[in-house]
């Protein structure tokens, strides 16, 4: 028996784009990678994080930040940045989305490869410390130090057991989270940031982009 409006739901399901299961459960954020062009190359800037804010105060990171009830996180990335750079849009070019970071902490970040403009130093002194930049070339051509954290489940008092096969022996899958860091001059780059940034460099290097 054909069960009714089967077709239609069908129809409805093609060519959907799909998504992470679960996706309202995460947070989503979005960052900018930002090269400047200087007579050297390419430099990457970075920002630390101002001291008074609630969340990884002092760290080191890329502009960003949250995305907004139904914003898209390219336009979440341009806000924040021109936000925490005290920049207008036409002075940032996203130039392409990297890789999707997806964390074993309900975390989904976007991160774009953008350019600078016409920067001229400026920040928030609410949302940052400080900015330095770190040439492209460096992270080329350095391997980041990587260390593995362990990752395992540890059930709740109340876990049902009995409902489960082999009920307290049961045998839960374990898994790692590599941990990187790069250390340039006094800083040191480390965790998510580092993350993307590798990912970044992988992904321009598997397009053939070489430094001269």
């Amino acid at each position: 028996m054909k069960e009714d409006g089967g077709d239609r739901m069908l129809e409805k399901l093609r060519g959907r784009k799909p998504t992470l299961i679960d996706m309202k459960s995460y947070r989503r954020s979005a960052v900018v990678i930002p090269l400047i062009e200087t007579e050297n190359g390419y430099e990457v800037l970075f920002e630390v994080r101002a001291i008074g804010l609630k969340h990884q105060p002092g760290e080191i990171c890329f502009p960003g930040g949250g995305c907004d009830q139904g914003e898209a996180p390219e336009a979440a990335a341009l806000r924040e940045i021109c936000e925490e750079l005290l920049i207008s849009p036409t002075q940032v070019r996203i130039e392409a989305p990297m890789d999707i970071f997806v964390s074993p902490f309900n975390m989904v970040i976007y991160p774009y490869l953008g350019t600078l403009n016409s920067y001229e130093g400026t920040y928030s002194r609410d949302e940052v410390l400080e900015i330095f930049t770190v040439p492209l070339r460096f992270f080329m051509e350095k391997e980041p130090g990587i260390y593995y954290n362990k990752i395992y489940t540890e059930p709740p008092e109340n876990f049902p057991w009995d409902k489960v096969q082999g009920g307290y022996r049961y045998r839960w899958n374990t898994g790692t989270y590599p941990v990187l860091f790069y250390e340039y001059e006094d800083r040191v780059i480390w965790g998510i940031t580092a993350r993307i940034m590798r990912n970044t460099v992988q992904l321009m290097q598997a397009t053939g982009w070489r430094m001269e």
